[in-house]
């Protein structure tokens, strides 16, 4: 390569000049060539569990859909009192008669007169001298304003009131569980990537310890010190390693894009979540109380009783629409011109015909006293969603005893195991204390030491899981029992301990 640029650049040209111009364009296509494979997404995120939670309630989508729910539900109760304003309206009217007719005809045909009549038959308030001179001059065209109001008042319509009311606190108890639900999410998936993350850690330092291996099987095979079968089997378990590496990097890159998305961030989006720092302390659980906690504290055991008082509500409202009375207050305005809107001078109160009324109305609608009615359907399709939401609610109610019955158990075998696995770390723990021994002795070699350590932090990976699992299973039962997330597992945190490097040290 390098003569082929002297001969391009030209043979007076140093080599030294030439080994610095190619190492710099080595240099700078690798910087492109990082820069290409770094993702978007600015520098790297740091996030504990709190923050992540705050994050995810602030940008997720669906919560957002769930807050607008929540405000239409919230300024339908704030003005549910508009019901008793009144109902304004006002409106004109220019008409023309079909037909030419005597000043009786055409002015009583006319709407919007009330009152008695007071000229040859004539009602409202018309100047007599209008038609002393020209009697059928009454013009086809007439011209009608009017403004009208009317109020409405029943029983139903104040039941109606108490259920906007308690449609607000329902969809504030269904907001609260989607926040619950998120935050129980963003917990247990924020678990699952630290136990991922250990999980990698461990298998690619035991992916180097088999290479290790390989390498030092074939550096006696060649010095004749060991068989060539030796070599490939190192080789064969160098090689099993690598498809377990990529599925579990692809697993942890999948599990961090999806918790990414659950934060609002983009998808490939870099960040780093802190670990979890105090041990893990197992707690004892009386099933009984956890059970009675849930049955009042569940958030989906809350929600549905919130919606079956709405229908309640709802149903008591329907009821009393159709089994008493309603009241109606009406007032209204009106006036009409009686010449020609194109001709005559609309100034001259002469000729205007005024007319208007108040009006309290007491009637009862009869359709909802038979059964067979519309309005009698109504109450039997809202009797039957009543029942059918109760029996969905004893239904959830014993799912849910199951659920905490299922729950302690599992954290029981849970404790029981990783109580084994305690030992089990603490054996592997002297194992590697013995061999470190003889390795400073002399009676061990480094590769002892490594595949001590390697067991040692195999040992402690397990123990880590039932930690986790432990962890994730107390979060499960704070949601159930409808407790602030902490409550059972603030100390159920937990951290892997230091990890001995191979030289004897301590990570």
């Amino acid at each position: 390569m390098i003569r082929s640029i002297r001969t391009v650049m030209g043979e007076d040209v140093p080599k030294g000049l030439l080994r610095l111009s190619l190492l710099a364009g080595l240099f700078l296509c690798g910087a492109v060539f990082a820069s290409a494979q770094t993702p978007a997404g600015g520098d790297v995120k740091h996030f504990s569990p709190e923050q992540a939670v705050d994050l995810a309630i602030k940008n997720n989508l669906n919560l957002e859909i769930a807050r607008n729910a929540l405000d239409i539900k919230k300024r339908k109760s704030d003005l549910v009192w508009n019901q008793f304003l009144p109902s304004l309206g006002a409106s004109g009217t220019l008409a023309r008669d079909n037909w030419r007719g005597s000043p009786v005809t055409s002015v009583i045909g006319i709407p919007g007169t009330g009152t008695p009549a007071t000229v040859k038959g004539i009602s409202g308030e018309i100047n007599p001298d209008i038609f002393a001179t020209d009697p059928i001059s009454v013009s086809q065209w007439h011209m009608l304003g009017s403004f009208s109001a009317t109020l409405n008042f029943s029983f139903a319509l104040v039941q109606g009131i108490r259920s906007f009311k308690e449609d607000y606190q329902a969809g504030l108890i269904s907001f609260d569980k989607a926040k619950l639900q998120i935050e129980q999410n963003v917990r247990k998936m924020y678990n699952n990537i630290l136990l991922l993350e250990a999980n990698d850690a461990l298998l690619q330092e035991t992916y180097n310890n088999t290479q290790r291996q390989s390498d030092m099987a074939e550096a006696n095979y060649k010095a004749g010190l060991a068989p060539r079968l030796t070599w490939l089997q190192a080789q064969v378990a160098v090689e099993n390693l690598k498809p377990t590496i990529n599925d579990l990097e692809n697993s942890l890159s999948s599990l961090k894009g999806n918790f990414a998305l659950l934060l609002g961030l983009p998808y490939d989006a870099l960040f780093e979540l802190d670990p979890l720092t105090a041990g893990i302390s197992y707690i004892p659980q009386d099933v009984a109380d956890l059970i009675s906690k849930a049955a009042s504290g569940k958030p989906d055991i809350k929600e549905l009783q919130a919606n079956i008082m709405t229908l309640q509500t709802q149903r008591k409202a329907l009821a009393l629409q159709s089994y008493t009375p309603f009241l109606s207050f009406g007032w209204n305005v009106s006036s009409t011109f009686i010449r020609d809107p194109f001709k005559d001078s609309w100034v001259n109160g002469d000729y205007w015909n005024k007319g208007g009324n108040f009006s309290v109305t007491l009637g009862m609608n009869f359709n909802g006293l038979f059964p067979f009615t519309t309005e009698g359907q109504q109450r039997k399709d809202m009797d039957a969603n009543i029942q059918i939401q109760s029996i969905t609610l004893a239904q959830m109610v014993r799912d849910t005893e199951l659920e905490i019955f299922t729950t302690v158990n599992s954290l029981e075998k849970i404790r029981t195991t990783a109580q084994a696995q305690q030992a089990a770390v603490d054996l592997a723990q002297q194992s590697y204390n013995l061999t470190e021994e003889a390795y400073r002795g002399g009676l061990q070699d480094l590769l002892s030491v490594q595949n001590a350590a390697l067991a040692l932090e195999q040992a402690k990976l397990q123990l880590l899981t039932q930690q986790f699992n432990y962890l994730n299973g107390l979060i499960d039962l704070e949601y159930s029992t409808g407790v602030p997330f902490g409550t059972l597992s603030s100390a159920g945190t937990v951290s892997s301990a230091g990890s001995p490097d191979n030289n004897g040290g301590t990570k």
